[in-house]
């Protein structure tokens, strides 16, 4: 089982630069080596 780990504050901002800057969740979450859905869950969380 893979274990979690939060993101820091310096992934959530990235995460905020790219969204602002027009990327979709599935490319920011790809550069990040995240899961798509961690990703969707900070932006529903942020908006």
């Amino acid at each position: 089982m893979q274990k979690y780990t939060q993101l820091t504050y310096e992934q959530r901002y990235h995460i905020y630069l790219l969204n602002k800057q027009g990327f979709n969740q599935t490319f920011i979450a790809k550069s990040m080596g995240r899961n798509k859905s961690t990703i969707s869950r900070r932006l529903l969380h942020n908006s």
